[in-house]
């Protein structure tokens, strides 16, 4: 699932960009993610790599998903996202390879995205008050993966598909001997 386009070099510009289209200081932003301004400051000089968890924290606070911030930004309005050309991240913590897999630019509401999710890996999305009204989906195609949504926990099977609200805390687990491979399906239309 890898690729080369050197999406995560931008990571840092996207981030100081946001953050300066709103006006917000670095003080302004870390109040908000619950995140040192140090940690911010060294993210956006590109001398650090923020985990999933991290980068969701500061996405949230900046008013915008995990699928939107590593959206192109360019209105090109195709609607065709070509494999090769799609951008992937890979968490530095736990080593899973998230895919967008949506094309940009459309308007669309609903962004799709294709996970690899390593053996043994658990990352913890907190609870974030900006995320209110949105919701995903968990389309497992391969593996199984334990998901803790709010307070419920269930163990996906292959093909199972779990409706979660954004404003809840989540944990995704794989204490399996195989990858997960699946889909997250965001809607970012308020509910």
């Amino acid at each position: 699932m890898e690729n080369s386009n050197g999406f995560e070099t931008d990571i840092a510009a996207r981030m100081r960009a946001l953050r300066l289209a709103q006006s917000m200081t670095l003080d302004d932003l870390a109040t908000r993610a619950g995140v040192s301004r140090a940690m911010i400051s060294r993210i956006e000089r590109g001398e650090a790599s923020p985990t999933a968890h991290l980068l969701a924290r500061l996405c949230s606070a900046l008013g915008t998903t995990l699928s939107r911030f590593f959206a192109d930004g360019e209105n090109t309005e195709d609607p065709l996202s070509r494999r090769n050309d799609q951008r992937i991240w890979r968490d530095p913590e736990t080593g899973y390879l998230r895919r967008s897999v949506s094309p940009d630019g459309t308007g669309s509401p609903v962004d799709i995205v294709e996970v690899e999710f390593p053996p043994g890996a658990r990352v913890v999305f907190e609870q974030q008050q900006f995320d209110a009204g949105l919701t995903q989906h968990l389309w497992l195609f391969e593996g199984r993966l334990t998901m803790t949504a709010g307070e419920e926990t269930h163990v996906l099977e292959a093909g199972d598909c779990l409706f979660m609200r954004l404003a809840e805390a989540h944990i995704f687990h794989n204490p399996h001997g195989k990858p997960a491979r699946y889909a997250i399906i965001l809607n970012r239309s308020k509910v």
